[in-house]
């Protein structure tokens, strides 16, 4: 299928590339939203863009999309939407079915959305993100981590997901402050020095969500609608602190249509519990290039890698994922994997071009939208899961916690 479809990416490809230097975004005069922010106003999208492009962008969804697909599918130039489709069910007991305005869970395309927040308290002077996080978690045991190394994976702090059950049980629902306190409890060592190099975790996104709670004395679902949601028009947006699980919210399936459960770890937002739509995606990808939303300062340090210890493709910005290649351009994006619910947004900056999928039946056809990309420009072609990634491996991982938990409890028992 890939064969058959690299000559549409190669034709139109070539009617486009003598347009593409002079289709950047201007933010020049601005369309008002509220009294506090300014969508930035795009060049108009050419006329010959939506007859080059709908077809190529057609043909991908209906061969490598469409087929048993539930969910989201959307890509705009310019912030104006050239093709959109919505299919499949949201819920199977009410019969409840997928369009525009249906919030799906995007897993871990959240924490484009906490950083934001935190992006745009270190714009206000709130928080420094250069400075030692025990400055506003001063409960927390451990030493040497900045809001930074947080935001771009960098602190070595566990993952609260292999917490056994033997400290916390699956009956009961975790919360944010919990995995501070248990962390504490059992005194569980990090994954390597600070700053010293890239891993993946959740546990980060947990803390950078109870720091701004902890700086604006603000519920973090309060906060995010009053700093991203209400501001930008998101209507259809919302964090899930827990307290909203439900049948009536558009539910998980496995790859077998099978309803996933809300278990113990559904009560934890920062990482993850946003609740939001395509269009409403497209509206925060169109905010990100306005300085009245965030700074040209902090753009820089959020759209730019941290982690270049190993040699690869693959980096992390400030809540952005990226795809680095010598001679192409960034691929910045985030994907989303919780239960059955995956995803991707996907922001190829250069050509203000935003791509978005997001499924509630679990499916890993949304990790290969990045193909999509070479329609528009010269992007990396590599897979968005990177199974070369420095992760730590789970079962060193839970080693450790393990070691630290029998510690406690022999400690406790002396």
């Amino acid at each position: 299928m890939i064969s058959r479809f690299t000559p549409f990416f190669v034709l139109f490809l070539l009617l486009f590339s003598c347009q593409t230097d002079n289709e950047t975004v201007k933010v020049a005069d601005s369309e008002v939203v509220d009294k506090s922010f300014h969508f930035p106003k795009f060049n108009p999208v050419p006329k010959n863009f939506i007859p080059h492009y709908y077809d190529s962008i057609s043909h991908f969804y209906r061969e490598h999309i469409a087929a048993d697909f539930n969910g989201m599918f959307l890509v705009a130039k310019n912030g104006e939407i050239v093709y959109e489709r919505y299919k499949g069910l949201a819920n199977h007991q009410f019969n409840q079915r997928v369009d525009k305005h249906t919030p799906l869970h995007v897993a871990s395309i959240s924490k484009v959305v906490t950083a934001m927040i935190i992006c745009k308290l270190a714009d206000s002077n709130l928080v420094v993100l250069d400075k030692d996080i025990r400055s506003y978690l001063p409960e927390i045991m451990y030493d040497g981590i900045t809001v930074r190394m947080l935001l771009n994976h960098r602190s070595g702090i566990p993952y609260y997901g292999y917490f056994p059950y033997s400290i916390w049980p699956a009956t009961k629902t975790l919360t944010n402050k919990k995995i501070v306190q248990l962390l504490n409890t059992y005194k569980m060592p990090l994954y390597f020095p600070p700053n010293s190099q890239f891993s993946y975790c959740n546990t980060n996104y947990v803390l950078l969500a109870l720091i701004a709670e902890r700086i604006t004395h603000k519920k973090f679902p309060a906060l995010a609608k009053e700093m991203i949601f209400e501001p930008l028009e998101m209507t259809d947006s919302f964090i899930n602190d827990g307290s909203q699980n439900s049948d009536s919210l558009a539910r998980s399936y496995d790859s077998k249509n099978r309803l996933e459960p809300f278990t113990n770890l559904d009560g934890v937002y920062g990482d993850k519990n946003l609740y939001t739509t395509a269009r409403d995606l497209l509206k925060l990808d169109k905010a990100t290039y306005s300085a009245a939303f965030l700074s040209d300062s902090i753009k820089k340090q959020m759209f730019r890698g941290y982690s270049y210890e190993r040699p690869g493709k693959s980096n992390y910005g400030l809540g952005y994922r990226m795809r680095e290649d010598k001679g192409k351009s960034t691929l910045f994006f985030h994907t989303g994997w919780w239960h059955g619910n995956t995803g991707c947004y996907a922001s190829l900056r250069k050509d203000t071009i935003c791509m978005i999928i997001i499924s509630n039946h679990y499916t890993r056809k949304v990790f290969g939208i990045n193909r999509l990309s070479t329609l528009f420009g010269n992007y990396p072609y590599e897979p968005l899961i990177d199974t070369k990634e420095n992760f730590i491996k789970p079962n060193v991982a839970i080693q450790q916690m393990d070691e630290a938990i029998k510690k406690k409890k022999s400690a406790t028992a002396d």
